[in-house]
């Protein structure tokens, strides 16, 4: 199953090594197939010192960890989604967050399910008839059923 990754999902799996979500990005190669925006990797770079300052970790800790969670995503430009998609990406995300743009246009474009953990931009897609929107609960447990079944 092809999964957008939300910006919100790497900064939480960062920050925390040992979380679900962490476990999720790092132990599901086999299940999912993760994918996000070049910007990801540009709002990382934005946010590096605040990191640091609520993590502790040096510069270079937070590069190492950040190579390993973001290691299993692909990361893409964009160039191939119509200028169609991104109009109805700015739609939507319309009072809820500018920087989502991103991910719900591949979201539509490449027909797969946003992972974020922003209650208000799932809500708020919801309310205007996206359903594209998973959560981390989710999942895991389509993560674990599917692990079942190999086993």
């Amino acid at each position: 199953m092809r999964i957008i990754v939300d910006a919100n999902i790497v900064f939480s799996a960062i920050l925390n090594t040992n979380s679900r979500v962490a476990d999720l990005l790092i132990n599901s190669e086999s299940v999912f197939e993760f994918i996000s925006h070049d910007y990801l990797k540009t709002e990382l770079r934005k946010y590096h010192s605040k990191i640091a300052m609520i993590s502790k970790m040096t510069a270079k800790e937070i590069e190492i960890i950040e190579f390993k969670i973001t290691k299993p995503i692909t990361f893409m430009s964009g160039v191939n989604v119509p200028s169609s998609v991104w109009i109805q990406s700015e739609t939507l995300t319309k009072d809820l967050d500018d920087k989502d743009i991103p991910y719900v246009a591949f979201s539509l474009f490449y027909n797969c399910k946003i992972w974020s953990g922003d209650k208000v931009l799932r809500k708020g897609l919801e309310l205007k008839g996206m359903k594209n929107v998973i959560s981390t609960e989710e999942i895991f447990d389509y993560r674990d059923a599917k692990r079942d079944i190999i086993k």
